[in-house]
């Protein structure tokens, strides 16, 4: 399977991403006449070699003589729609357009068909979107993986006036998606951008295990102490037999003057802020004195709540948070029917491989107590059910 890593180290723009997919090989006169499909839009798209800090790239330029600069969403459909594009590349085009008049309908109060787009609106922004999704086609992609998506702080000038760093557009864009702050002032990701990783990228995390084919990279306008680049992998994705990564908080802290009746309490409100998992290890500390180590497992968007959680309802005075890798099986379930009642199983597999299959605690303990047997023997059904459902 052929697929494209977005490594965002820089953040990421509609011009960025053009940039970057066709120094990794797109056709650009391919893409001059995809794009010529588009009626009614009058722009001249120009590609040009920089220097971002030594790192070469491709800069992307979309000149156009447009003077219509407010549209609604409904005037941009009409656009792609009315091309001869593929369909495919429309759909998903208008898709990523509407997450921008989604996203801007929500900060401005509105709804979607009212949203003047102003600059998101313009000729640069349809061909930013349009070309990006026409590249991606052209390279044969079948699944786009991105890294966590850096933040930067400040201001920047807007058809509103002044707005705040990351723009309240890009904010309400990439609810769900893994960020971070990269502690420098300046725009990292634009509306457009977000847009468009979001409609693109399937997963947010580490580089998946790939054969490199090429490599492009797609400069960014403002110069920051780093290459202001947007770096794209190209390549197969190679057979494995574990299942896809993500990216993980891990949160602890060590505890030797609490109450120990009050972990549970912890346990409760620590799964509430998020944690996927909370572990308590017993541990002897400076002294021989014993302790606790509490630990909390979370997605890398939850990892502020969870430390604050920690701090507010235990005694610790700090926490030590590390970011780090996982793999999981996918997972499903079934509902088998016993002479206990029905009982959920988990089933875990790879690539939609049975690996394992587990009956739910909580239902086999309902049942058990409802009949009055022992835990194990409502368990031992469920699996001899569950098995006996998949060899039939």
């Amino acid at each position: 399977m052929r697929v494209a890593y977005f490594d965002c180290f820089a953040g990421i723009s509609g011009d960025m991403t053009l940039g970057a997919l066709i120094d990794a090989g797109a056709d650009e006169g391919w893409l001059r006449d995809e794009l010529g499909k588009l009626r009614g839009i009058d722009f001249e798209l120009r590609f040009t070699p920089v220097t971002k800090k030594g790192i070469r790239a491709t800069n992307v330029e979309v000149i156009t003589g447009d003077e219509h600069p407010h549209r609604h969403l409904t005037d941009i459909v009409d656009i792609i729609g009315a091309s001869t594009l593929a369909d495919n590349v429309k759909s998903r085009a208008i898709q990523a357009f509407t997450h921008l008049a989604e996203a801007e309908a929500v900060v401005h109060g509105t709804t979607p068909d009212k949203v003047h787009f102003h600059e998101v609106g313009a000729v640069d922004a349809i061909v930013d979107i349009v070309g990006s999704v026409l590249l991606v086609e052209n390279l044969g992609l079948e699944r786009i993986y991105a890294s966590p998506l850096p933040m930067g702080h400040g201001f920047v000038e807007s058809s509103h006036g002044r707005i705040p760093l990351p723009a309240p557009a890009t904010v309400q864009l990439l609810k769900g998606i893994p960020i971070y702050s990269a502690d420098v002032e300046g725009e990292l990701v634009t509306p457009t951008g977000a847009a468009l990783i979001r409609t693109l990228a399937s997963e947010f995390g580490g580089i998946p295990q790939t054969r490199i084919q090429a490599v492009g990279y797609g400069a960014g306008k403002n110069e920051f102490p780093f290459p202001n680049v947007l770096r794209v992998f190209v390549g197969e994705a190679t057979e494995s037999d574990l299942p896809p990564s993500d990216r993980v908080s891990i949160i602890e802290t060590n505890i030797d003057d609490m109450n120990p009746e009050f972990y549970d309490s912890v346990m409760e409100k620590l799964f509430k802020a998020g944690a996927l998992d909370v572990y308590l290890i017993p541990i002897v500390m400076k002294k021989g004195r014993p302790a606790t180590l509490l630990s909390a497992i979370c997605p890398l968007e939850y990892t502020h709540e969870i430390a604050s959680t920690i701090l507010r309802e235990t005694t610790t005075f700090g926490v030590r948070i590390y970011r780090t890798e996982r793999r999981c099986l996918e997972r499903t379930s079934t509902t088998v029917a016993t002479r206990f009642g029905d009982i959920r199983v988990k089933i875990g597999s790879i690539s939609g491989t049975q690996i394992s299959a587990s009956p739910e605690y909580e239902d086999c303990r309902a049942a058990a107590e409802n009949h009055g047997v022992p835990i194990r023997q409502v368990y031992d059904e469920a699996m001899t059910v569950f098995r006996m459902s998949q060899t039939g």
